[in-house]
């Protein structure tokens, strides 16, 4: 669970906690490979459901011009690189899709919460998007992420205008 001192709103300004996890093809990545440039980091549920699949279909989507902005997008959600691989085949999705089966990097970002369905309390990670500068610092975060194709358009926006 998270400690207070991970809370998301706070990290803005501080140096974006490490990771090193594999994609969906096992390949491990780490967040130092991406020094100088602008990282995209959405963290969702599950995938192929219907509002995860909606958000990264639209990254995806948005791809080149987040290149453009010398901007990488990464996803992180609980489910192992298997099962991201069947995802990305599926939906075409191009960008780098993380396996945090452990949920540590949740952790690590504040996004692992308590989560109620049907009056069932459980542990799962919040949709919620960082952008991690050139530097390594967050320097925005979104804490309610829309699970739709919007969402991107929004991060894209403010990269445009603050990045």
């Amino acid at each position: 669970m998270a400690r207070a001192s991970e809370n998301p709103s706070e990290m803005i300004g501080k140096k974006a906690p490490a990771f090193n996890l594999p994609d969906q093809e096992g390949t491990k990545h780490k967040l130092s490979d991406y020094a100088g440039k602008h990282v995209i980091l959405f963290f969702y549920p599950k995938d192929d459901t219907p509002g995860c699949t909606k958000e990264s279909c639209a990254f995806t989507a948005n791809l080149s011009q987040f290149e453009k902005l010398n901007t990488v997008v990464i996803s992180i959600s609980i489910l192992d690189s298997a099962s991201k691989k069947k995802f990305a085949d599926k939906h075409g999705l191009q960008h780098i899709l993380l396996a945090d089966e452990d949920s540590k990097v949740a952790e690590k970002y504040g996004v692992w919460k308590e989560k109620s369905m049907y009056g069932r309390k459980f542990m799962g990670i919040s949709r919620e998007t960082f952008i991690i500068d050139s530097t390594g610092k967050i320097v925005m975060h979104w804490p309610k992420a829309q699970g739709n194709e919007k969402h991107p358009a929004e991060v894209l926006a403010w990269l445009k205008e603050n990045g």
